[in-house]
């Protein structure tokens, strides 16, 4: 499809808020597709826009690669500082393919190709108390949240009983301080058990049943219907003798191949809700079964909805992910 010069400057630029930039918290099963590398790349040029603020990564893989490699990311796009929160007794401890990779490359010197703060997770705070904290002090329905793994970290988090960092309990910090939770989880109007829900069946359960606020999926059909071409990786990374994004893209399997933008499209959902993008279902309740399928009920009460996109919408999102997870750190 070809678009006017006019549609697609427009689907490009920036379009934060009037409240202002949109304020994430990306929780991330990092390691075991490289679309959720891709999200957070998104995320990062998205910020440099001034479209959306990253508030902290939450990682519910069980790994020792997972967060140094995203630190090693977030150093490579200047901010280094943004906090980092993992999964205690989580699912996936087996080795990514890619952050593995990435973390342990070295320059000739034996030093890390890609600096980064943190080396060994252990040092770094549980997922849900950095949740819990980050939530504590941002404004009232300030914060949005994308899950783009497992719903480990986000069910603990209801499950929170007050501390230090808040005198309300996880349900209620959720209720006040999230306006809205994006998830790429799922397939609709139903499906096979998709792996989000698959891997921790409890958790996704819990998710739908009790979170206070509403929730829009991105289901496995929608990212897996936006393919990246991998032929633009040498052009639109060429910028830089070494990229982490394009390393972790060639790591993952052997080029070339196109990836499905499943976490992407939730990422560019909550930050740019435009229905040049997307279209959503009607309102309804998400439920998940023992096997990890997942049922929508429509309901004019209910507070889920599921992203749908026609061939146009498709197009759009492919070119709009395309730009920004290549864009040079700025």
């Amino acid at each position: 499809m070809r678009f006017s010069i006019l549609l697609l400057s427009t689907l490009l630029a920036s379009t934060a808020f009037a409240a202002g930039p949109v304020r994430i918290i990306y929780d991330t099963d990092m390691g075991n597709d490289v679309d959720d590398a891709i999200g957070l790349a998104v995320l990062h040029a998205l910020e440099s826009r001034g479209e959306c603020r990253l508030l902290a990564v939450t990682v519910s893989k069980d790994n020792r690669y997972s967060a140094p490699f995203i630190s090693l990311f977030n150093a490579f796009y200047g901010r280094p500082e943004i906090p980092i929160g993992v999964v205690r007794k989580g699912k996936t401890p087996e080795d990514g393919k890619y952050t593995k990779a990435v973390v342990s490359t070295k320059k000739p010197d034996g030093s890390p190709l890609y600096p980064r703060k943190v080396d060994d997770p252990a040092a770094l705070p549980d997922a849900v108390s950095l949740l819990r904290k980050v939530l504590a002090r941002e404004a009232d329905g300030a914060v949005t949240i994308v899950q783009v793994g497992f719903s480990t970290n986000l069910a603990r988090l209801l499950e929170s009983k007050p501390d230090d960092a808040s005198p309300l309990t996880g349900r209620e910090l959720a209720a006040r301080k999230v306006a809205r939770l994006v998830l790429m989880a799922g397939q609709f109007p139903t499906g096979a058990p998709e792996y989000n829900v698959r891997i921790d069946v409890p958790a996704a359960r819990t998710l739908f049943s009790a979170w206070p606020g509403p929730i829009v999926t991105s289901g496995f059909e929608v990212g897996n219907s936006i393919l990246y071409d991998a032929g633009r990786i040498a052009a639109d990374f060429a910028y830089a003798a070494h990229h982490p994004l394009a390393d972790a893209y060639r790591a993952y399997q052997n080029m070339p191949y196109r990836e499905p933008l499943w976490d992407p499209s939730a990422v560019l959902y909550a930050v740019r809700p435009n229905p040049a993008y997307f279209s959503l279902s009607p309102p309804g309740t998400i439920q998940a079964n023992e096997k990890g399928a997942t049922t929508f009920a429509e309901s004019p009460t209910g507070k889920h909805h599921y992203l749908v996109v026609n061939d146009a919408q498709r197009a759009a999102v492919r070119e709009a992910i395309s730009v920004l997870m290549s864009e040079p750190p700025r």
